[in-house]
C-alpha cells in the first residue's frame, strides 16, 4: 500500500491541466491556488485559447504560462502528473502521456475499476503506465466520491451488510442551459420520444464504482442491473431555461443495483427534476446526495448542496474538479498501473 505522501513530496509535483471547460477551468484555478502543486502547462482544444494565458481561463490571473494545442509541447515540459479532463477520451493520447511518465488523473469515467473495462483497452494501458512508470486514476464527485469514497468509509463501521443506497437530487429548474436541459438530457419531451438508452447508462456510469466497492467489501457482485423512468408535469411550468410543457417529461430518475445473492446489495439512483410537482409518487429532496446503509451499524446520511439554486452550475464544478486536484499527489506516489479508489491512500486535501 504507498503511503500518504508529505508535504515536501507533494510540493515537486509539476501538473499540466488538460482541457479548461467547465470542470477543467475549476481544477486549472485550483492548481493555480494550491500551495504545493505547480502549474506546468495547459493544453486547450479551442483555437481561441490557445496561446492565451493559463490564468487567463480561469480567471486566476496571469501565471506566465502559455496555454498549447500541441501534444508534444505539453510531452516536453516533463510534468509529474496530467488532469486530463476532455469532453471525449482519446486512448491514443492517455497512452501516449503515459508512455512519457507523466501520471494521469482524470474525471473521465473510463477507469474506474480495471475489471470493468474492455480486455484490450485495459492491456494497452496497463503497458503503457508499465512503460512509462505511471499510474492512472479515475475520479470525480460522482461517480468518485459518493459512489467509492464515502460508501468505504461508511461500511467502515459495519461487520455486516445487508444493502447500501446513494440516492443522488439535483434540482434543474434555476439551470439555464436550454440545449442541456432539452436537447441533450430530454426534458419537455413527450414520455414516449425518451431515448431509453440514454435512461440505462447509469450502467456503464455507475456500474463500474458499485462493482469496485463490493470488490473492496469481499462481496463481488453477481450482476448489475439498469434501469430508467420518468415522470411528467400534471400542468405547464416555467423554469430558466425555458418551459415545460404539460404532460411531457419533467423528471428522469436512473437506477443501477449491484445484485449480489439475488438481491440488491449496492444500489445508486440519480433523480434529475425540473419540478417537484410530478405525476408520480417519487421521493423528490433537494439537491445533494441520501445514503442509507443497512446493516449491524445502520446509518443514514444525508449530504445536501448549501447554495441558491440560481448559483448552483458556478459552485457544483469544484466539487468534481478538487476531489481530482487533490489526489495528484497520491496518484503520483503510487505503483505504475490503473489506480482505484480502493488502492489509493484516503484522500486529503492539502489545504494550508
Amino acid at each position: 500500500m504507498p503511503e500518504t505522501p508529505h508535504a515536501d513530496e507533494r510540493s515537486r509535483h509539476r501538473v499540466v491541466q488538460w482541457a479548461t471547460g467547465n470542470i477543467g477551468a475549476r481544477a486549472l484555478r485550483a492548481v493555480i491556488e494550491h500551495p504545493a502543486l505547480s502549474l506546468a502547462g495547459a493544453y486547450v482544444h479551442s483555437p481561441a485559447k490557445a496561446g492565451k494565458d493559463a490564468g487567463d481561463l480561469c480567471g486566476a490571473g496571469p501565471t506566465g504560462v502559455t496555454a498549447t494545442r500541441d501534444v508534444g509541447e505539453i510531452l516536453t515540459l516533463r510534468p509529474d502528473c496530467v488532469l486530463y479532463m476532455p469532453a471525449a477520451c482519446d486512448l491514443d493520447t492517455v497512452c501516449r502521456l503515459l508512455e512519457a511518465g507523466a501520471n494521469v488523473v482524470t474525471t473521465r469515467g473510463e477507469f474506474h475499476r480495471p475489471g470493468s473495462m474492455d480486455p484490450d483497452v485495459r492491456r494497452r494501458v496497463e503497458a503503457a503506465c508499465e512503460r512509462g512508470g505511471a499510474s492512472i486514476h479515475s475520479t470525480g464527485s460522482s461517480p468518485g466520491f459518493i459512489t467509492e469514497a464515502v460508501p468505504l468509509v461508511l461500511t467502515s463501521v459495519q461487520r455486516r451488510l445487508d444493502r447500501l443506497t446513494i440516492s443522488e437530487f439535483a434540482d434543474l429548474s434555476r439551470r439555464d442551459s436550454p440545449g442541456l436541459l432539452f436537447d441533450v438530457m430530454g426534458f419537455g419531451r413527450p414520455p414516449a420520444d425518451m431515448d431509453e438508452r440514454r435512461l440505462s447508462h447509469g450502467r456503464v456510469s455507475f456500474g463500474p464504482s458499485l462493482a469496485l466497492v463490493a470488490d473492496a467489501l469481499g462481496l463481488p457482485l453477481d450482476s448489475l442491473e439498469a434501469s430508467g423512468e420518468v415522470a411528467t408535469a400534471p400542468r405547464t411550468v416555467r423554469i430558466a431555461a425555458g418551459e415545460i410543457a404539460a404532460g411531457t417529461v419533467a423528471a428522469q430518475r436512473v437506477t443501477v443495483s449491484g445484485v449480489r445473492a439475488g438481491r440488491a446489495l449496492l444500489r445508486f439512483r440519480a433523480t434529475w427534476y425540473c419540478t417537484t410537482e410530478l405525476d408520480a409518487d417519487w421521493d423528490v429532496r433537494a439537491t445533494g446526495w441520501h445514503i442509507a446503509v443497512e446493516g449491524d451499524a445502520p446509518l443514514d446520511v444525508d449530504l445536501r448542496f448549501p447554495v441558491p439554486l440560481d448559483r448552483m452550475a458556478a459552485t457544483t464544478p469544484g466539487y468534481t474538479a478538487h476531489r481530482a486536484v487533490n489526489a495528484v499527489p497520491f496518484v503520483c506516489a503510487a505503483a505504475p498501473g490503473i489506480r482505484t479508489t480502493a488502492d489509493l491512500p484516503q484522500i486529503v486535501a492539502a489545504l494550508g
